[in-house]
C-alpha cells in the first residue's frame, strides 16, 4: 500500500520532528536519535510531579500530541508498535523528575511494563522518586490473564496531569491514577485491519464483517461480527461496556483509530447518546483521533465513573493540542425555521391513479441507487443515485399529504418537497422544474406542455442544452416524443442518453471537471436516469394493458 513516508526506519523521527516543528516552541526532543527519542516540555522547571508515558509509535497523537501542561511531561517514542529501549525511558525520566518525584504510566503490554520497569528502577538508584502505574482498560477479552491498555490511558494522563498541575505529591497522584485505572473500561471494533509501514497488509477482516474487541496494533479480536451499519455496531460495543460498569454518571472517550472519517464519527457519537447506556453518559471525549493504530478504519469507547474531583480535573484546561475537551453532552437544539422558509403545507387529496404512479417512479429510482451511483463514480461523486433515491424515500413519505387530485398544485408540492430534501445542484434544478410546471399548468397547459415549460426553465437558470452531458440529453428527446406515446418518449429517452456516452466535453455539471478519457464511453448519471425511467414507466403501462 502507498503511504507518504520516505523509509521505515526514519519514518518516526521524522514525524517528531515535522510535530516539534509545528509546536509553536513548547515542545524539544531529547538529543540520541535514533535510539532515544523522547518529546518534553520547554516550559518545565521539575518544581511539581513529573508525568512519563509512552510505548510503540504508530497510535498518534498518543503520547508526544499529549505533552504540555495539565498533561504529560515527557513522552517516551518506540518505533512503530515498538516499545521504546529502557534507555530511552531513563533518559526521559533523567530529563524532567526533580524533587517531587516522577509517575510512569504504562499501557499493559509485556515490552512496556518490562522496560519502563527496568529503567525505573535504574532511576531511583539515582536517587530519584519514581512511581509506575499499569493500564489494562480493555475489556474485549474477558478470559486474558493481563489486559490490555487501550484508549482509557488517556483519563489517566488527564486527571493524573490536572492533579500534577495543581500541585499534588507523587503519592496522590499515584493513587488518583490507580482509580482511574480500576474503574476505567474500553473496547474498540473495526472495519479493517491497520497497515504497518513496510509490511504486507493483513486481510484478516471478511467482507461484510467487522472485528470486535480488536488490539490496538491490529491484534485479532474477540470475534468477527457481521456489519450491518453505525447502530448495529454501537450496540455490540455497549454490550460489552455494561457488565463492566455501574451506575452513576460517566464520561465517554470516543476514540477514531485512525481512518474512521469525521462524517462516521459524528455518526457514532450520535448512536452513543442515544445507546441504552445514554443517559448515563454525562460528558464526552471526542469524537476524535487519539489513541490511533495507524489507519484502521474504526473506532473504540472508554468509559469512566466520574466523582466530582474527576469531573473538575477532567475540565481543567491544558495545552496540547490534541486534547479535544471534555464537554457536556446535551439534547439537540433545535430552532424555528425563519419567515418565509417554513414549509407551507398542502391541501391533501387523493388521487389512487396518481399515487400508484408516483411510487412507481420512486421505486424506480430507488433500485436503480447502486448503478447510478457505480455510473456516476466514473465521472462524478458517485452520489447521483444516493441522491434521487433520497429524493424518492423522501416524497414517498410525503404521499399522503400531497394534493394528489389537482396536478396544479401536486407540481408545486413535489417541487417544495425536492428543495427540502433533495441536495446538490440537482435537488434545485427539479425543484425549479416542478416550481415552473406549476406555473404552467395555472396558466392553462396541459401535463405534457407544463413539463416542456419547466424544462425551459432550468434551462434559462441551469445554463445547460441539449449536448451538454446532463440529464437533459435524455429528457428533452423525451418530452418532445411523449406526444407519441409513452413508448417513443423511452426509445427518445434512450436514445439520448447513449449519445451522451460519446461525449467527451462537459459543458455543466461536475463532469466539466473530468477529462474526457475518463468520460468516453459512460452514459451521463441524470441522463440514465431519465431514460430508466421513462424506460420503466413504458414497460408497466404496457404490462397493465
Amino acid at each position: 500500500m502507498k503511504q507518504f513516508i520516505n523509509t521505515k526506519d526514519t519514518l518516526v523521527t521524522e514525524a517528531i520532528d515535522g510535530t516539534l516543528r509545528t509546536a509553536g516552541g513548547r515542545l524539544a526532543r531529547l538529543d540520541g536519535y535514533p535510539h532515544i527519542k523522547v518529546v518534553v516540555r520547554t516550559d518545565w522547571d521539575k518544581s511539581k510531579v513529573a508525568l512519563v508515558s509512552g510505548g510503540g509509535s504508530g497510535h498518534e497523537p498518543s503520547h508526544a500530541g499529549f505533552v504540555g501542561q495539565g498533561m504529560l511531561t515527557a513522552a517516551v517514542c518506540g518505533d512503530v508498535f515498538a516499545s521504546p529501549s529502557v534507555d530511552a525511558v531513563l533518559a526521559g525520566i533523567l530529563a524532567v523528575t526533580g524533587e517531587a518525584g516522577c509517575l510512569l504510566i504504562v499501557k499493559n503490554y509485556t515490552g512496556d511494563r518490562l522496560n519502563f520497569g527496568l529503567a525505573a528502577e535504574r532511576a531511583r538508584a539515582f536517587g530519584l522518586k519514581v512511581n509506575m502505574v499499569v493500564v489494562d482498560d480493555d475489556v474485549a477479552l474477558p478470559d486474558l490473564p493481563q489486559a490490555r491498555g487501550v484508549a482509557g490511558t488517556l483519563f489517566v494522563h488527564k486527571i493524573a496531569g490536572a492533579l500534577a498541575d495543581q500541585g499534588a505529591d507523587l503519592d496522590a497522584v499515584t493513587e488518583a491514577a490507580n482509580r482511574v485505572i480500576k474503574g476505567v473500561v474500553s473496547i474498540g471494533m473495526s472495519l479493517d485491519t491497520c497497515t504497518v509501514p513496510g509490511s504486507p497488509k493483513e486481510d484478516r477482516i471478511e467482507a461484510g464483517k467487522a472485528e470486535l474487541g480488536l488490539g490496538i496494533h491490529g491484534e485479532a479480536g474477540v470475534e468477527q461480527v457481521d456489519f450491518k451499519g453505525a447502530r448495529e455496531a454501537m450496540e455490540m460495543v455497549i454490550d460489552r461496556l455494561a457488565p463492566n460498569i455501574g451506575p452513576g454518571p460517566h464520561v465517554a472517550l470516543l476514540n477514531n483509530l485512525g481512518s474512521a472519517t469525521p462524517l462516521e464519527m459524528a455518526v457514532l457519537a450520535e448512536e452513543l447518546a442515544r445507546s441504552r447506556l445514554g443517559d448515563q453518559i454525562r460528558w464526552l471525549v471526542g469524537p476524535a483521533p487519539m489513541m490511533t493504530s495507524l489507519d484502521m478504519q474504526g473506532f473504540s469507547v472508554s468509559l469512566l465513573p466520574v466523582s466530582k474531583a474527576d469531573e473538575t480535573a477532567l475540565l481543567a484546561p491544558v495545552s496540547p493540542w490534541a486534547w479535544p475537551g471534555c464537554l457536556t453532552v446535551g439534547e439537540v437544539n433545535v430552532l424555528s425555521l425563519p419567515d418565509g422558509l417554513a414549509p407551507i403545507k398542502p391541501t391533501p387529496s387523493k388521487n389512487p391513479e396518481m399515487a400508484a404512479f408516483i411510487k412507481q417512479c420512486c421505486a424506480i429510482l430507488i433500485a436503480a441507487e447502486a448503478d447510478l451511483n457505480a455510473l456516476d463514480a466514473k465521472s462524478g461523486d458517485g452520489d447521483t443515485g444516493s441522491t434521487l433515491a433520497t429524493a424518492a424515500r423522501a416524497l414517498l413519505d410525503a404521499l399522503d399529504n400531497l394534493p394528489l387530485a389537482d396536478l396544479t398544485q401536486l407540481y408545486r408540492a413535489i417541487g417544495q418537497e425536492l428543495s427540502q430534501t433533495m441536495g446538490g445542484s440537482s435537488g434545485v434544478l427539479l425543484a425549479i422544474f416542478f416550481a415552473a410546471a406549476g406555473d404552467a399548468s395555472a396558466s392553462g397547459q396541459d401535463g405534457v406542455g407544463a413539463l416542456k415549460a419547466g424544462l425551459d426553465r432550468i434551462q434559462q437558470v441551469g445554463g445547460a442544452r441539449p449536448g451538454d452531458r446532463t440529464m437533459i440529453d435524455a429528457l428533452f428527446p423525451a418530452l418532445e416524443a411523449l406526444p407519441q406515446g409513452l413508448d417513443a418518449a423511452a426509445a427518445a429517452a434512450r436514445k439520448g442518453a447513449e449519445a451522451t456516452a460519446a461525449i467527451t466535453q462537459a459543458k455543466a455539471g461536475r463532469a466539466t471537471y473530468i477529462s474526457a478519457e475518463k468520460l468516453a464511453g459512460h452514459n451521463d448519471p441524470g441522463a440514465e436516469a431519465v431514460a430508466r425511467l421513462f424506460e420503466q414507466i413504458a414497460a408497466g403501462a404496457e404490462a397493465v394493458g
